[in-house]
């Protein structure tokens, strides 16, 4: 029997196929496909490159998908991947899940736990051995995401402008996002932000700037990188409180998480003292390895989809 795995993030996505003992046989990468962000034919085009190559020289059709995407967890955009997933062929049960969740399972298998994913956006979640699942953020750009890429690049931004116009303190921000978008001066910026498109990607690609300032004594990328940490540990103790999970391992993974140190170290550093008796560590495998065992999980009949306990 095989089984597909896909983490279909906000900058890249990863297609592992496998076998029943969860042995990676193929693995393949693509762009984003995050179906709020790029749109449900940006996410089939995505889904189909990945899935056909990692099918390139498989012996057989896989019998179980499992998808992890930020936001899917509601009905509609579940619905919306499942047809996309049917309409490039592939007729094997679909299951479509948070991909928290299989970040969640990824670190730490089949077992009760919390993860922080802090990528693009960004969400924490958890599950406990009764098979109950919480969360906190995820909401989206506008909505929340602290802590996220897109929320430390937009502060970025902020910054810079309001160094500009002498309402905020001279930061190092203002010369590296200058360089990073290729300006001259921060009026320029309103072109690159308005008038060209970006994407949430784009701006969130600003973190790495925040990391690299902070980490060189920039006291106002050093503020942004704390009230993040401050965020991000907090969704975490929120949703350890409502599961009763204050003993259990919390797992960071994302893609910020993993590349902007100090956001890591202060986000260690806040966990510390908000679950003193959790055990945190950073994700050291792919998630889509969690989406893995959750289709070998579904295709043996095993329950493995947590049920949200009402929202606090």
């Amino acid at each position: 029997m095989l089984v597909l795995g896909i983490d279909a993030g906000g900058t890249k996505t990863v297609c592992q196929l496998a076998d029943e003992q969860a042995n990676i046989l193929a693995e393949s990468r693509g762009g984003g496909a995050n179906l709020q962000a790029s749109g449900e034919l940006e996410v089939e085009k995505v889904l189909h490159q990945v899935i056909d190559r990692a099918l390139v020289n498989a012996s057989a059709r896989p019998a179980t998908i499992c998808l992890g995407m930020a936001g899917v967890d509601r009905p509609r955009d579940a619905d919306v991947v499942r047809g996309i997933l049917l309409r490039i062929g592939h007729r094997a049960q679909p299951y479509v899940v948070n991909d928290a969740l299989i970040a969640l399972e990824a670190g730490v298998p089949g077992g009760a736990g919390v993860v922080i994913v802090a990528g693009t956006g960004s969400i924490a979640y958890g599950r406990d051995a009764q098979g109950r699942a919480a969360r906190a953020g995820g909401w989206g750009y506008v909505l929340g995401d602290e802590g996220s890429g897109y929320w430390l690049g937009r502060h970025a931004l902020r910054a810079v402008v309001r160094a500009a116009d002498g309402r905020g303190r001279t930061t190092a921000l203002t010369a590296r996002v200058l360089a990073h978008f290729h300006v001259d001066r921060p009026q320029d910026l309103v072109w690159e932000i308005y008038g060209s498109g970006l994407k949430p990607t784009a701006i969130a690609s600003l973190a790495v700037e925040v990391g690299a300032a902070a980490m060189e004594g920039d006291t106002l990328a050093e503020d942004i990188i704390n009230a993040g940490a401050v965020e991000l540990a907090g969704a975490a103790a929120s949703v350890a409180r409502r599961l009763s999970l204050e003993r259990c391992p919390v797992v960071l993974a994302g893609g910020i998480l993993r590349g902007v140190a100090p956001l890591r170290k202060r986000v260690l550093s806040n966990l510390s003292r908000a679950l003193p008796d959790a055990e945190a560590r950073v994700l050291e495998v792919e998630p889509a390895l969690g989406a893995v065992r959750l289709a070998l999980s579904l295709a043996a009949g095993r329950p493995a989809i947590p049920t949200y306990v009402n929202a606090v």
